[in-house]
């Protein structure tokens, strides 16, 4: 055979763009293994609540954001680092169940596209660097960091999440971290509002995964997760769930130097959740309200923090 032909046929334009669509199906794959490893949903909203609490601390104690901005940096991508840090280990540890459930199974940890011992390390590298880049912002912004990480690897995946349906508190106290920590990195002495918005977080997090569990309820009881709903059932999760959401109502009220809109708003926001809650006794499709708080919690979530932001500009 003519290797002129064999040269040429490798050269032909067809041949090369079959192998860059590979290569881009290639990269696109690992990079989409790499967000799905690290959650970047996760890391993006609680970086949401981060900024809030960097932009507050700005605010009250009276600092420019371009006099601060090395501390802004610090803050933020430590905490991006941590929490990513956390949710690779998190995925590390749980490899064994994710392949039960529908949203997990994907998880380049079940699917094995990255080893093991490669997520180990990558957990573990992450962790670290975003705890020496928070302590390079202040010393109490690496304590409140490390606090997160290890409520959230060892205190809730290793110990509570396949023991007890306390699983869920327990969680929301490391995800309850990200605006204090962001606070923590501009302002070490953390105001009355610093804690308003970690309070804030911790309530706001066990009626959203409440919502979820009961959403997915059978595949947390096929992993062997106790989830509240697996456990205690729905009548009782929609007790937790109204009772959680009815606790964050009076939470704007120590928030009133954010200004008469913000109150009005985030009140509105809060009585408008409970009504949906309340709602829950009159409507006979569960997992069809169950959604509507889940998505109730997301754009309440968003609104809250982002308002505070614009509120203070």
């Amino acid at each position: 055979m003519d290797n002129s032909r064999i040269i040429n046929s490798a050269r032909n334009p067809m041949f090369e763009a079959a192998a860059h669509r590979e290569s881009d199906i290639q990269t696109t794959s690992l990079w989409n293994d790499f967000l799905s490893l690290v959650k970047i949903g996760i890391v993006n909203s609680n970086l949401i609540t981060a900024f809030t609490g960097i932009w507050l601390a700005l605010y009250f104690t009276n600092q420019t954001f371009i006099e601060s901005i090395d501390k802004v940096l610090l803050g933020m991508f430590g905490n991006a680092l941590v929490i990513a840090g956390g949710c690779v280990l998190n995925n590390y540890i749980d490899s064994d169940i994710d392949h039960v459930m529908e949203r997990t199974k994907t998880r380049p940890t079940v699917t094995g596209t990255i080893g093991r011992t490669k997520v180990l390390i990558l957990g573990l590298s992450f962790s670290l660097i975003g705890l020496l880049l928070l302590l390079m912002a202040s010393i109490p912004a690496a304590i409140y960091g490390f606090i997160g990480l290890f409520t959230y690897v060892v205190l809730y995946t290793l110990w509570t999440k396949r023991r007890h349906p306390i699983n869920t508190i327990v969680g929301s106290i490391s995800g309850a971290a990200p605006p204090l920590i962001g606070w923590a990195a501009i302002d070490p002495n953390l105001s009355i509002e610093a804690w308003i918005l970690f309070l804030i977080m911790f309530i706001w997090q066990p009626p959203h995964f409440y919502a979820l569990a009961m959403k997915k309820c059978e595949e947390y009881r096929k992993a062997g997760v106790p989830m509240l709903p697996v456990v205690r059932g729905f009548a009782e999760t929609k007790k937790h769930i109204i009772a959680f959401v009815a606790c964050l109502i009076p939470l704007p009220f120590f928030l009133t130097s954010l200004g008469p809109v913000f109150l009005i708003v985030s009140l509105l926001l809060s009585v408008g959740w409970l009504v949906v809650g309340v709602y829950g006794y009159f409507i006979k499709d569960d997992l069809k309200w169950a959604k509507w708080m889940f998505i109730y919690s997301l754009n309440y979530l968003t609104i809250i923090f982002v308002l505070m932001v614009i509120v203070t500009i």
